[in-house]
């Protein structure tokens, strides 16, 4: 621990962590950097466009990054001298990981008597650093992973499974190799699926996270043919997630990420709410989860009530209406645009008079009426008012929707029928700006 009375000179600190360096390097452009901090800045930037964290200069990954030796026995040398104010000593670095060191232990993973061994020692190396992650990556043992995970699902055994999920998790990197290997791999979906189903049954929450980040991840780079033929089972097995109250608000995510990129497809949808998806995101919601998660809870739902069957399973729970109502203007815009959306495909398509009975009674006419005076989007108060237009007749003069919300109405009209308008229509025709005179 560095003595806190001790002035360390700043040249020690690295730019970026503003920590005394352990292991300093020096890139082309002439900074030194603590290797571990500045090998994450160069795995964060995208597209190979990687700048130097200082001169803001280009520095191209294939640059390299040399050891400061000499920087590194001057830091060494000044904690010996301190060590009586309580500055620890620096030890020398490891060296850096060895390719064909990992080339060994990825063949080990064949032999029956050192895969054990081998899943351990490669675990370890994955956690150290992000330099020995990307030797993993360039050794291939992202690959490697997605072999060992689908040879676990084959023979139905659970040896080095955890293992596998966790390194193919901290290393992935969409390579070339590894974009082939799963972009059509139906095994390999599969594979995940039984992890999230078997590990449902034996509390393994931990390998269930690191299955579904992976799963949304091979989403991203998997071909249309393998996301349109997806098995009900992992949709089931995705429901059981959602209804796992021990599972984590970003494992709640990872799921509903992998539910809504399987969304676009027509027989997808079907299945989803034939595991009933649909059913799971009404409990989910009235549980009051983290916005982000309401945010992806009502996309999905939005795009499952685009279907008849996803509309029906939503009518049958009987807090369906009243939780998509319930939870507008609530949370965030982005929400009240999909419960806008939900409530107009029920009423444009599953508004039977029960429906429309019950969406006066649960507050969702009176939320709609509150979307028109609320600060919302112009497109969006157009949605909602397009909605009371479609029931008007039997909502009109309803107790529910309160009286101070609009009193503009055309005098015109009032003048030619002497009828006061209801409040209803007071709602639906704010543009109108002459205002009625009620005590008349």
């Amino acid at each position: 621990m560095e003595g806190r009375d001790v002035e360390i000179p700043q040249y020690f600190l690295c730019p970026i962590s503003l920590q005394i360096m352990k292991d300093p390097v020096t890139t082309m452009t002439g900074i030194t950097y603590e290797r571990e901090s500045i090998e994450k800045w160069l795995s964060k930037c995208s597209g190979g466009a990687a700048t130097c964290p200082v001169t803001n200069q280009p520095l191209p990954r294939a640059s390299g990054l040399t050891p400061n030796h000499t920087l590194l026995r001057l830091i060494q040398a000044w904690c010996i001298g301190n060590a009586k104010n309580g500055v620890d000593q620096i030890p020398n670095p490891k060296s850096p990981l060895d390719k064909a060191h990992i080339l060994k232990l990825v063949r080990g993973l064949t032999a029956e008597h050192l895969i054990f061994r081998s899943m351990k020692k490669l675990e370890e190396l994955a956690k150290e650093n992000e330099q020995n992650r990307a030797c993993m990556v360039e050794a291939g043992v992202a690959n490697a992973m997605v072999g060992v995970i689908i040879n676990c699902f084959k023979q139905s055994n659970t040896t080095c499974l955890d293992e596998a999920l966790r390194i193919l998790h901290s290393i992935w990197s969409p390579t070339t190799e590894l974009k082939n290997l799963v972009k059509e791999n139906y095994y390999f979906v599969d594979s995940l699926a039984w992890v999230l189903h078997f590990q449902t049954v034996y509390n393994g929450v931990e390998s269930k996270t690191h299955a579904l980040a992976i799963m949304k991840k091979a989403m991203e780079i998997a071909n249309v043919s393998l996301l349109e033929r997806l098995k009900l089972d992992l949709f089931k097995s995705l429901v059981k997630i959602l209804r796992d109250t021990r599972m984590s608000q970003q494992g709640i995510k990872s799921a509903l990420l992998v539910l809504i990129d399987a969304c676009p497809w027509g027989r997808n949808r079907l299945k989803m709410v034939e595991a009933g998806v649909v059913f799971e995101l009404v409990e989910l919601e009235l549980g009051k989860p983290e916005k982000r998660v309401s945010e992806l809870a009502f996309n999905l739902l939005a795009q499952l009530c685009s279907c008849a069957d996803g509309r029906g399973q939503l009518l049958r729970h009987a807090g369906g209406i009243a939780m998509v109502a319930k939870r507008t203007l609530r949370v965030s815009p982005a929400v009240d645009d999909k419960a806008v959306q939900v409530l107009a495909l029920v009423s444009k398509f599953s508004a039977t008079s029960e429906v429309v009975s019950e969406m006066l009674r649960v507050g969702a006419v009176s939320k709609l009426c509150m979307v028109l005076q609320a600060d919302c989007p112009a497109y969006l108060k157009r949605n909602a008012s397009a909605v009371l237009r479609m029931h008007s007749s039997v909502w009109n003069n309803s107790p529910c929707i309160q009286v101070y919300l609009l009193t503009r109405f055309p005098r015109s009209t009032y003048e030619t029928t002497k009828q006061i308008p209801s409040d209803l229509e007071r709602v639906l025709y704010p543009e109108i700006v002459t205002i009625v005179d009620l005590s008349s």
